[in-house]
């Protein structure tokens, strides 16, 4: 096996025909400013050509679904390992994916409880015992006379399949009829089901009356059902009602009977074991997507634990599976931890038991042990997500591979981030290669080996700088990371810290797992919210401030966070949130569009000459109308490939060539550039290119000021990472006219920002405050932190033990905070920068 992976002659995106001979079974960071070809070189050349060299050592047949991957731009890659890509988006958007089901900690636990969980009745209480046949005959006679009745055997529940042997059998012992998938069937006629469709199949074992002397032909029938299954469904004609016996289960105080006990009794997917009124949703009113408008009720009638009570009935040391799912991963450690299990219990349930705690102490090693196991995996953040892909990572035993991350610290506490730093090292040193994209200092130390690309981004990035071990790196002068690694370069403290203006005041706020705390925020300065994660700071910024101002200023129905009262919104006019959410779920959203500088763009196409004797109105110079567009791709410039095992990829056009535009408009010129090569341009090229035209190059100046330069103005939305989303959305609320007494705020805005770019967004959120708004941050960054005005620490722990005020005041009042963590970590990076400077208070 080679010790290195040998690139030659990258080119991909801005890359710059770069060579690279990188180590094997190291971990790498690959780091540079914002736009220098990281993500083109980790993601884009080095884990697209593992992909597809996957992919070609499949079999033809396999390849004939997925088709042929293209070829990343690089004359050839040695020493290429199979490779994962553990990226930051978000799992899934439907409400069926949880923590629990998406690690797989809830299929154990499923086959736990069906193994050797407690029945009780959902009724009374009581245990469940077994029902004989004498006692569901009984059962039946006690209805009254002249109930009309069908007795039914269940053969096959929920289950995939044709299942033309099992059809076959039951004509052959002269059976008729069959309910299937809840439609009575007969069966002398051809019966097809689809294979790939779970099925239900009961067979009609009788039909009686029930009236004095049918006790033989009723014993007789019952018997006859018990045969086949061990549970018999007594189905009430005239009501449309079923009843449930089981020779297995069933309650001797109100003698109702549970169904045989299947891991898919428990499952909230299934109709054997979902909630027959949310449909295993766990809330009222809720499609199979969640969105951000969707005010989450829990259901009235499994209370939000998604199932049946007849499998809620069933518990492990006093509770069941749905309150399982609602402890945080590090309560449901110690609930496994502390199980009791007799000697056959353990023969029986001790390996699930081992699967399921293994993966909840992966959790834990990459700092998610406040999240709750039922926690939907659409409201999960990007860097949670992450991490959660990565902790599966770690029970999978893989060596010899070649795993590409971005950014994990993303979202993480430097308290957190060194158990992080600690499980990449336990991949490693399961001899395989970690490949990082990232900005944070302490990760950068950690590694093994740092390849950093720069100088700049965009046109002016894709070379490799340096090269080497961290300390290595920290010696070259020509490196921007090595220079703010080694301390010769760093974020200057502000020379003052401002005073509040005003406060507004916040009490008894009890959302989530916030703990009845009061607060006060203060307005007119630079404020950061921290604490570990989970603490409570989203919940506490987005959920309960941000919500409740947009009620207060605009009246909105949004419902907000749990508090008892607030005071002081009159002092605000508007609240603007800058998060990270995409820009747009289509490739036709683009930085252009978005801020609105493509309409501009527009208007100054249809001016030109050659326009206007063609009669070209704006709309000419849109790809979303008929008109101008190529109507091959309808102005999406790529099409989409569906490739079945592998996400769908997007191939430029065969018509325009991924120009979006048919000839005649691509023959309007403005300065001798086509409307396509305008989109082609980034940022900064398209403010020189603009930069006689006042209206743009006001606009396009806050894009650079925010540090996104390097990105084209016709990029489309869904290649832009979050935090990139979110700074396009800050330039274009700065591109607006400022009135003063606003508030933003921002939840981590240093996502994907490299210490250059640090600077320079500090800047811009400066300049907000001193037009005499205010800047509510969510941040780990502790250089952002040090250069707040005044600081709300949240914890001390995440999930049930956080939700407390730890600390708040200036970050020099948070240092001397023994309690915080936040200030223990802050406190070392105000010593080292300025032990001379400490900044004083304005007056």
């Amino acid at each position: 096996m080679q010790d290195f992976i040998v690139i030659k002659g990258a080119r991909e995106h801005n890359l710059k025909n770069i060579d690279l001979k990188i180590p094997r079974n190291r971990i790498i960071v690959i780091t540079g400013p914002s736009g220098s070809g990281k993500s083109s070189l980790a993601i884009d050349t080095i884990y697209a050509e593992g992909q597809r060299r996957y992919v070609q050592s499949l079999s033809s047949y396999a390849r004939q679904f997925i088709g042929e991957l293209q070829k990343p731009d690089v004359d050839y890659i040695e020493g290429l390992s199979p490779s994962v890509a553990i990226e930051q988006k978000t799992v899934s958007r439907s409400p069926r994916s949880t923590l629990g089901t998406i690690t797989e900690i809830y299929d154990y636990m499923r086959v736990l409880y069906t193994r050797i969980g407690k029945p009780y009745c959902y009724n009374c209480g009581s245990p469940i015992t077994v029902q004989d046949a004498e006692n569901i005959l009984l059962s039946v006679l006690h209805m009254p006379a002249g109930t009309r009745l069908q007795i039914l055997s269940p053969v096959v529940r929920e289950r995939k399949g044709e299942y033309r042997k099992e059809l076959q059998q039951m004509r052959r012992e002269g059976f008729v009829r069959a309910r299937i998938d809840g439609e009575m069937i007969d069966l002398t006629g051809d019966i097809i089901l689809r294979k790939q469709k779970r099925h239900t199949i009961e067979m009609v074992v009788d039909r009686l009356i029930v009236k004095p002397g049918i006790e033989r032909q009723l014993k007789s029938a019952i018997e006859s059902a018990l045969n086949f299954s061990d549970t018999v469904i007594i189905n009430l004609i005239d009501r449309n009602e079923d009843i449930l016996f089981s020779r297995t289960l069933a309650c001797i105080k109100c003698g109702l009977s549970y169904p045989e006990i299947t891991p898919m009794f428990f499952s909230f997917n299934s109709t054997l074991g979902a909630c027959p009124v949310c449909h295993g949703l766990g809330y009222e009113n809720l499609i199979e997507e969640i969105s951000e408008s969707d005010e989450l009720i829990p259901c009235k009638e499994c209370g939000g634990l998604r199932l049946k009570k007849e499998a809620l009935g069933i518990k492990l040391q006093g509770i069941n599976i749905g309150e399982f799912s609602r402890l945080s991963v590090k309560r449901a450690l110690e609930f496994i931890n502390n199980l009791s299990l007799s000697e056959r219990e353990g023969l029986i349930a001790g390996r699930i038991v081992k699967e399921a705690r293994d993966r909840l102490h992966f959790l834990r090693w990459v700092g998610l042990d406040y999240l709750t196991l039922d926690r939907p995996a659409a409201t999960l953040s990007g860097g949670e997500a992450q991490r959660i892909r990565l902790s599966t990572q770690l029970g999978s035993s893989l060596t010899g591979v070649l795993y590409v991350l971005d950014e994990p610290s993303i979202g993480l506490h430097p308290r957190d981030c060194r158990k992080l730093l600690e499980t990449l090292s336990e991949i490693r040193d399961a001899e395989n290669t970690v490949i990082i994209v990232e900005h944070d200092a302490d990760t950068i130390m950690w590694a093994d080996y740092v390849v950093d690309l720069g100088p700049g981004g965009g046109r002016s990035g894709g070379w490799v700088v340096a090269e080497g071990s961290p300390r290595e790196i920290q010696e070259i002068e020509s490196s921007p990371t090595g220079m703010y690694l080694s301390g010769r370069k760093n974020i200057p403290l502000p020379s003052q810290r401002r005073k509040p203006k005003d406060y507004i005041k916040i009490t008894g706020i009890t959302e989530h797992n916030l703990k009845g705390i009061d607060i006060k925020i203060p307005l007119g300065i630079f404020v950061c919210c921290t604490g570990v994660s989970g603490s409570g700071k989203s919940t506490l910024v987005l959920d309960v401030l941000y919500k409740a101002l947009l009620k207060e200023l605009y009246g909105s129905r949004v419902k907000h966070g749990k508090f008892r009262s607030i005071k002081g919104t009159e002092k605000l006019s508007r609240v603007i949130c800058v998060d990270q959410k995409p820009l747009g779920r289509t490739p036709r959203s683009n930085p252009a569009t978005y801020t609105g500088i493509f309409t501009h763009i527009r208007d100054l196409f249809s001016r030109v000459q050659d326009a206007r004797v063609r009669g070209y109105s704006p709309s000419r110079f849109s790809f979303n109308v008929q008109g101008g567009r190529c109507e091959n791709c309808k102005g999406e410039g790529y099409k989409k490939v569906e490739m079945h095992f592998l996400p769908d990829v997007y191939v430029p056009c065969d018509e325009c060539k991924g120009m979006r535009y048919n000839r005649e408009t691509l023959a309007i010129r403005f300065k001798d550039k086509s409307i396509s090569e305008v989109l082609e341009m980034t940022i900064t090229e398209a403010y020189d290119f603009f930069s006689k035209i006042p209206l743009l190059r006001e606009k396009l100046q806050v894009l650079v000021d925010v540090g996104l330069g390097y990105i084209k103005l016709g990029q489309p939305a869904t290649t832009l990472s979050g935090g990139e989303a979110q700074r396009v959305r800050l330039a274009k609320e700065l591109g607006k006219r400022s009135r003063g007494d606003t508030l933003y705020i921002l939840d981590e805005p240093t996502t994907g920002l490299h210490f250059v770019d640090i600077e320079r967004l500090l800047n811009v959120l400066n300049c907000l405050v001193e037009k005499g708004n205010t800047v509510v941050v969510i941040e780990h960054n502790l250089d952002v932190i040090k250069c707040a005005d005044y600081m709300i620490d949240l914890g001390p722990e995440g999930g049930e033990d956080g939700g407390y005020i730890v600390a708040t005041g200036t970050p020099e009042d948070v240092c001397r905070n023994e309690r915080s963590y936040t200030g223990f970590f802050l406190k070392k990076v105000l010593e080292g920068l300025t032990e001379f400077q400490a900044p004083g208070v304005t007056a």
